[in-house]
């Protein structure tokens, strides 16, 4: 009988133990979601994290550098090292010449960034003035209502001094995207409400899943910051107008833009023309007919996958792309393992690089043969005008498709479908536009070279007293060899 009892408390001691051994070693618990009320108006995202202190740790992680060798081509502050796109896609030097983005255009680092990086990027970046923080800081409809056309016009750093001075550096924020009350999805701002209206779309109307996609529209889009004859900004819009919800055409936002010379804001320094620009059109470019958007996939599904903290179940507020997220996002709906899924990825990417370098350089092509055309015109040769003007509309058609696909941050995986269709496009637009110019210029007695030397050095070179001069010999991912096929012919 006694060893019995001894037996029994040797067990229910080992018991004790071996409880006491796996709750040492199991993950501590997070902070339990505390009783507070967040004001109306609040934009501190640190006293919304005291209600909701996990969802706060995981934005503020975006401040840090994502993980070195994942990303095959969206390397923005991998490692801590910001990547520079002109020295990837060097033709983008010469079709931007004469624009901020000709001086510098780096890839973003995270969303606790977006309004730091604003602040140390070459001043050329936002001449535009105000308007450029449209998009950035969480101040921007509070700093719109109060200031009206003043917001959009006045100098950049002039109205970035209105913002309060702890929240100077302050990207996304939680009001951006939550309601105070119950943390549901919201519209903050006009812009996309506005632009939603014009397409048939009620922005109080919509589930729950396309909330997951449009709050992220907030800032995903392109826009345009419309001009006064002064050349002022006056106001900030999403050229959607025509288009239907889920389906904005890249044709229907070339359209827009090009309908009016209000929406030109800069002059091409190669060609001498007025342009638009197209900036991160990944809402537009996503929701037209893509695989994973009929499948009714929402950008957060993808960007912000559920992730466990402890006991509780969070949408993960460090947004980052699922390759540098060890393919997590992507295995909630597929078995495959994360190496088959990233080489699906890489696949993509690799197929809709090559495309996108033969539809720029192509394109770029066609700005030099403009330039010619133009010192020809000036030295008294009469350049047929018919032949002129339509190489010209098929230049700009062609130019605004290598934008948009140049500035989309999926390289392509967002609608690889539609990528291959845009870029295709550009370059038979492109190509006939540099037949019709060799035909004009042939016919004035100007002798055109099979090989357009597009000397990108003149471009890419001293493009602003902040950036490091040009790398001819950066590495390049380019597994079709299309760079070493145009190295030679385009004076690289």
């Amino acid at each position: 009988m006694k060893s019995r009892s001894v037996l029994v408390a040797v067990l229910v001691g080992g018991l004790f133990l071996g409880v006491y051994v796996l709750n040492s070693c199991a993950p501590s618990e997070p902070q339990a979601v505390q009783t507070v009320t967040i004001a109306d108006g609040e934009i501190d995202p640190a006293k919304w994290g005291k209600a909701y202190p996990s969802n706060y740790d995981s934005w503020l992680a975006t401040k840090e550098p994502r993980p070195a060798g994942k990303s095959r081509y969206k390397k923005g502050f991998d490692g801590g090292v910001t990547a520079d796109k002109l020295s990837e896609f060097p033709f983008m030097a010469l079709l931007f010449n004469g624009w901020g983005f000709g001086i510098e255009y780096n890839e973003p680092r995270g969303h606790y960034h977006m309004v730091a990086d604003q602040l140390e990027i070459d001043p050329a970046r936002v001449k535009a003035g105000g308007a450029c923080l449209t998009c950035k800081t969480p101040y921007a409809s509070q700093l719109k209502n109060e200031m009206g056309v003043d917001y959009f016009k006045n100098p950049y750093l002039e109205v970035h001094s209105k913002i309060p001075k702890e929240a100077e550096r302050l990207g996304v924020a939680c009001n951006d995207c939550h309601d105070n009350k119950d943390m549901t999805n919201r519209i903050d701002r006009w812009t996309l409400r506005t632009a939603l209206k014009e397409i048939g779309k009620d922005p109080d109307q919509l589930t729950r899943q396309e909330k997951r996609s449009l709050v992220c529209a907030q800032c995903h889009v392109t826009y345009v910051v419309e001009k006064d004859k002064a050349g002022n900004s006056v106001g900030v819009f999403f050229p959607w107008q025509g288009s239907a919800p889920e389906k904005i055409s890249v044709e229907n936002i070339i359209r827009n833009i090009r309908s009016s010379d209000s929406n030109l804001e800069w002059k091409h320094a190669v060609t001498g023309f007025k342009m638009a620009f197209i900036r991160h059109p990944e809402y537009e470019f996503f929701t037209f007919d893509s695989v994973h958007s009929k499948a009714n996939v929402s950008c957060a599904d993808c960007h912000m996958p559920y992730t466990r903290q402890g006991s509780y179940k969070i949408s993960d507020h460090n947004i980052t792309s699922p390759i540098k997220n060890g393919m997590k996002a992507c295995q909630q709906c597929h078995s495959q393992t994360p190496e088959w899924l990233s080489s699906q990825v890489f696949a993509i990417q690799d197929r809709t690089v090559s495309m996108i370098n033969r539809a720029g350089y192509a394109t770029a092509v066609a700005a030099k043969l403009l330039e010619s055309a133009h010192k020809a015109q000036a030295g008294g040769k009469m350049i047929d005008r018919k032949l002129y003007e339509r190489a010209k509309d098929l230049y700009l058609e062609a130019f605004y498709r290598v934008n948009f696909i140049g500035a989309e941050n999926s390289v392509g995986f967002h609608n690889p479908s539609e990528a291959g269709r845009i870029c295709s496009d550009a370059v038979a637009f492109a190509m006939t536009s540099q037949s019709l110019l060799r035909q004009a210029l042939v016919q004035e007695g100007v002798a055109v070279p099979a090989d357009v030397n597009l000397e990108l050095n003149k471009y890419a070179h001293n493009r602003g007293s902040k950036k490091l001069p040009f790398k001819s010999d950066v590495e390049f991912k380019d597994p079709f060899g299309l760079q070493d096929q145009l190295t030679p012919a385009y004076g690289k």
